[in-house]
């Protein structure tokens, strides 16, 4: 890549001191540093000793703050946490500069290793479902279920409104965008991005808006913004083009975990029409479709997600999967 395509990222330890993430009531932040990756980790305490571990991977764009809410109905069944991917959060970039699927399914599990936390609930929403697919393929001794919110699975026909979005993978197109938005408000882009992202975005109360425009004011700030978001987009395309044994849905076959799988009616980034085939790909799956959701269902209906997901565990208790 040439280095007018994007502007060139200083070293983590001189970076700009931004404001604080948020962190909502009943959780927790801490950084663990890895090979290569230093990854900010988001947790709720224990309600009980005993509770199996959870694993909770944002979208693109996104970070850990996108599974507050679901956590927080999970407290009493399971020990959450939700990492903030390389570059994007509070976690700084990969040391490396490699932001594909693999290099982010390989960062989640070098943190499962690392911790000995496995097996995990895991969960994956959008670009963080296609990791949490691959964990699963690759690493079943790490996955005990896998819940996946809107997956990022290869489309043959990839729907208009997510044209977009898939164009900050290309060469360029990151810096001109941000040239030609240069006096967009934070708040315009938060709206944009709720729009896109949410089937109704009038669920999105008030005060949640303002911790949206004030997450995206701080990373505003960070001057490896852009890289991540074009690199992590190029990423997911790119994989998108893999074929044999690393494509996507070839891995989707091949997880061995009991899967639940979330899809939005609404949804202008994954097509709703591929819930079906993935129910079918997935060899143990069920299937929640909710009508009136978008890209983010554990957002806009995190009661039914929570319910969907304790069902599963109750179904899955204590039984091993079959290979």
């Amino acid at each position: 890549m040439s280095s007018t395509e994007l502007p060139s990222v200083p070293p983590t330890s001189v970076l700009p001191k931004v404001a604080a993430v948020r962190v909502a009531e009943g959780e927790r932040l801490r950084s663990v540093g890895l090979p290569g990756v230093t990854l900010t980790i988001r947790s709720r305490p224990p309600a009980r000793e005993g509770l199996e571990p959870a694993l909770f991977v944002h979208g693109l764009g996104g970070s850990s703050q996108n599974w507050s809410a679901l956590m927080a109905l999970l407290d009493g069944t399971l020990a959450s946490e939700a990492l903030d991917l390389p570059g994007f959060g509070d976690s700084p970039p990969p040391d490396d500069g490699d932001y594909s699927v693999t290099a982010h399914a390989r960062a989640v599990i070098r943190y499962l290793d690392a911790t000995d936390r496995g097996p995990v609930h895991l969960f994956g929403n959008s670009l963080g479902g296609a990791v949490s697919t691959r964990v699963a393929a690759v690493r079943p001794d790490l996955v005990r279920t896998l819940t996946l919110v809107s997956p990022a699975l290869p489309e043959l026909r990839v729907q208009r409104s997510a044209v977009p979005t898939g164009l900050v993978g290309l060469p360029g197109v990151a810096a001109l965008f941000s040239r030609l938005t240069r006096e967009w408000t934070a708040e315009q882009r938060v709206r944009g991005v709720l729009g896109l992202c949410y089937g109704d975005p009038g669920r999105v109360s008030p005060e949640a808006f303002r911790y949206a425009v004030q997450e995206l004011e701080r990373r505003l700030q960070l001057p490896y913004f852009w890289d991540a978001m074009t690199r992590s987009t190029r990423g997911l395309l790119n994989a998108y083009t893999l074929g044999g044994q690393h494509g996507l849905w070839r891995q989707a076959e091949r997880v061995l975990a009991p899967t639940l799988l979330v899809y939005g009616g609404r949804d202008q980034l994954v097509g709703f029409r591929m819930a079906r085939r993935a129910a079918r790909a997935f060899r143990d799956s069920r299937l929640l479709t909710l009508p009136d959701a978008g890209h983010v269902a554990m957002m806009e209906y995190p009661d039914t997600v929570a319910r969907a997901v304790r069902e599963l565990l109750a179904e899955t208790a204590d039984v091993t999967p079959k290979g």
